[in-house]
């Protein structure tokens, strides 16, 4: 039996949003409920509505910036920096920027919109 899994297909999250969603490990792809992992780019002018998530979500920035509005505090991260949000925190991801933001998430435990609860 193999002792590790090479991810070749990462599955392509669809969007109407401009958005690119590749989830390399989750849910959607190995049915891995304890993490996921995706790779992503959020373009020029690009917002998700507020959530209050039930898994720690972590993201690294490859390219670009991306903003976060967490509990009313905005951050804002550039390439080569990282930020690990809680649970149960309500937060908005954004990219406001000009540039395309290419970035990294890990959620633990993975991602799934059952546990997300955006707001509409």
């Amino acid at each position: 039996m193999k002792k590790y899994f090479i991810q070749k297909i990462p599955f392509v999250v669809p969007t109407t949003d401009g958005k690119v969603i590749e989830e390399h490990h989750g849910l959607a792809t190995t049915n891995n409920k304890e993490i996921s992992i995706a790779h992503m780019i959020a373009p020029p002018g690009w917002s998700e509505p507020f959530q209050t998530p039930e898994f720690d979500e972590y993201t690294y920035i490859i390219k670009g910036k991306k903003q976060f509005i967490i509990d009313g505090t905005t951050v804002i991260l550039e390439a080569g920096q990282s930020i690990k949000i809680e649970r149960n925190v309500r937060v908005q991801y954004s990219n406001p920027f000009e540039e395309p933001c290419e970035y990294i998430a890990v959620c633990t435990p993975a991602f799934s919109m059952d546990l997300v609860h955006r707001e509409a």
